[in-house]
């Protein structure tokens, strides 16, 4: 990310890209994100029933946002794990702009809060089915340094009615942070889309007084507002610049932005990847895993299956020791 303040350029690529931006007025800093092509390549991997797709979107966007507040090397995952239908969310980025993401399911206990939902007359695109799908559990940040051991995580309580609600608290109660989001995820002429705005309080300089607070405030309030006017049409609208939106709901304040980075869709699976971990296995392992002399590994994020040779891989770990 460049360290330079850019006035916004209403040209720019808008789809697949995260940028910090700054409210001039105010010390209040965002980001943003819009995701088009790179989501929808994701999740079309996958046949997840579309609350689930849902639910994995929301993930990444939020594994994306929150993922570009930090400096890092490495991987920064989101992790939401619970004892409802849907067991577990998972999404990375690292902090070369790479994504991933999936989720565990239980089909037919999915399909039973399905019915429920639809009982209680509740869209399946619907943000507020927290309880129902992931049930009761946590939410886990997690960052990975490459090269080194040590790793920062945070988790916090499944709480309130969306995974939005759930990072607004885990700022509010561990970070101390006050922060706003807004996000929308939907399907656009048969394709998947994603974005999210989110606002918060930069440091406060240590000469501020009480009346300054007052007026963060202030703006803090007229802000919320303003972004809360923000509609799913305009957040998901694939004709709609990012810059502009970004203009169109804050132009009082004065919008300056930051260069943006682009993301794509990226798994770590590989060939080389998969058979290192089959031959880290002990025989019996290997044996149980095979069907008829072969060894399927499934990767649930990218949906790739990799199949394997038994006696291939006993050959390899025989030609290993030998050569050890």
């Amino acid at each position: 990310m460049s360290d330079e303040l850019h006035v916004i350029d209403p040209d720019t690529v808008h789809d697949n890209i995260v940028q910090t931006f700054q409210l001039e007025s105010t010390n209040l800093r965002g980001r943003i994100v819009r995701l088009g092509g790179t989501l929808d390549d994701i999740l079309s991997a996958h046949d997840y029933r579309k609350p689930v797709a849902h639910l994995v979107a929301e993930n990444i966007t939020l594994t994306v946002l929150l993922g570009s507040m930090l400096k890092y090397e490495g991987i920064f995952t989101l992790q939401a794990q619970g004892d409802g239908p849907v067991k577990m969310l998972v999404a990375d980025v690292t902090s070369d702009h790479k994504l991933r993401g999936c989720a565990y399911f239980d089909e037919e206990r999915l399909q039973n809060a399905r019915e429920q939902l639809a009982a209680l007359e509740t869209p399946e695109g619907s943000q507020h089915h927290l309880a129902q799908l992931l049930g009761k559990g946590y939410i886990a940040f997690t960052v990975d340094h490459t090269g080194h051991d040590d790793r920062y995580q945070g988790i916090v309580e499944l709480k309130g009615a969306s995974l939005v609600d759930c990072v607004q608290h885990y700022f509010t109660q561990s970070e101390q942070i006050t922060t706003g989001i807004k996000m929308a995820v939907g399907m656009r002429d048969g394709q998947w889309r994603a974005a999210g705005i989110m606002l918060q309080h930069m440091p406060e300089d240590e000469k501020n007084d009480a009346a300054m607070s007052n007026i963060s405030e202030d703006d803090w309030r007229r802000t919320m507002i303003l972004l809360d006017s923000c509609t799913e049409e305009e957040l998901l609208d694939p004709a709609l610049n990012h810059n502009m939106l970004l203009m169109r709901l804050f132009h009082e304040e004065g919008v300056r932005v930051y260069d943006p980075n682009h993301l794509m869709k990226e798994c770590r699976c590989s060939p080389a990847r998969v058979e290192g971990i089959l031959m880290g296995m002990s025989e019996d392992d290997r044996v149980h895993l095979a069907d008829d002399g072969k060894i399927t590994m499934h990767c649930e994020f990218c949906a790739n299956d990799y199949i394997f040779d038994l006696k291939d891989i006993a050959r390899k770990i025989k030609e290993h020791e030998k050569n050890t």
